[in-house]
């Protein structure tokens, strides 16, 4: 057993209109609750690292702990790296072991992005990695990613197809409306489906076929946990997330793999805090971290099974 790339879990994914849950991993408790759920729901996972996570646990910590989850559970894992700003965050992952690179240049201009992409799927490619890029610009904030929300654009469908076309790459993060962080509507959400409709149809009239595209920033950012990590001393006030319902739709069309960072986050903090609160006197580490693995493997069983529809794909 071994890790895999995200070739064939997005070619499933687009022939059975679902998607496949990309999850960040930062600890032991997360990739544990996230693999416990991808198991019990007989699901392929991707698990993703940021930048930042890379420096706070270290490729190597990661790795090994990923191929733990792998030999525990036998299902099909990818590890991905997330929203990779240069090339050296890219060979140091792939150096690491990681099956599938983002490389995010979405903050250049289009002529740079294209020129860079191109050369890092011409270097992973060589080493037999996948790679993901951005196209577009989502606002909020993740770890090094900011993006005002005045300097968020939507996707250009025409731009999309002579993206991909010019740089090989083997997916696409599009800016269809969510974002990043636990803020992503002022009002009623909405997410714009017919700009995704008609980047595949574009994709589709040149022969590009069946091609993934990612969602960024789709946390639904459940009001159970909001409402908890509020009810035990958080101040998390006015946080709206990506209706589930919205997820699933865009699953059922072109979308293969949808990112969820700010779900697990909330999930693990509000079941720790919970945990504290109600034991003050609590120091064990495996109680409240406990805890927090639980509600991550509860919430991520719910989204595989209800949001997602990958259950029972492999």
């Amino acid at each position: 057993m071994a890790l895999v790339t995200t070739k064939e879990m997005f070619k499933k994914a687009f022939e059975g209109k679902y998607a496949i849950g990309a999850f960040n991993i930062n600890n032991m408790e997360i990739i544990q609750g996230v693999v416990n759920a991808a198991k019990a729901e007989n699901s392929a996972v991707i698990l993703q690292v940021s930048a930042g996570a890379l420096k706070y646990a270290g490729p190597k910590y990661l790795k090994h702990m990923v191929d733990a989850a792998i030999e525990d559970t036998g299902i099909d894992i990818a590890l991905h790296l997330d929203h990779g700003a240069n090339m050296d965050q890219v060979k140091l992952a792939i150096e690491s072991g990681f099956t599938s690179v983002m490389f995010d240049g979405s903050h250049y201009d289009y002529e740079e992005n294209v020129r860079l992409t191109k050369e890092v799927v011409e270097y992973a490619h060589s080493k037999g990695v996948v790679v993901e890029a951005e196209l577009g610009k989502l606002a909020g904030v993740e770890d090094d990613v900011k993006v005002a929300g005045h300097e968020a654009t939507y996707t250009d469908p025409n731009e999309a197809v002579d993206f991909v076309k010019r740089t090989g790459v083997d997916s696409l993060a599009i800016a269809i409306g969510t974002s990043h962080g636990a803020y992503k509507f002022k009002g009623e959400a909405k997410l714009d489906f017919d700009r995704l409709a008609s980047i595949t149809e574009k994709l589709e009239a040149e022969g590009i076929h069946n091609f993934p595209i990612v969602l960024h920033g789709a946390s639904s950012v459940e009001p159970t946990f909001v409402e908890m990590c509020n009810e035990f001393g958080g101040e998390i006030a006015g946080a709206k997330g990506v209706p589930n319902e919205m997820l699933r739709k865009a699953s059922s069309m072109a979308v293969c793999k949808i990112n969820m960072d700010t779900d697990l986050r909330l999930s693990l903090t509000a079941s720790i805090r919970k945990v504290l609160a109600q034991n003050p006197k609590e120091i064990d580490p495996r109680k409240y971290l406990g805890a927090g693995r639980e509600a991550i493997e509860g919430l991520v069983q719910n989204k595989i099974k209800n949001v997602l529809g990958s259950s029972n794909s492999l």
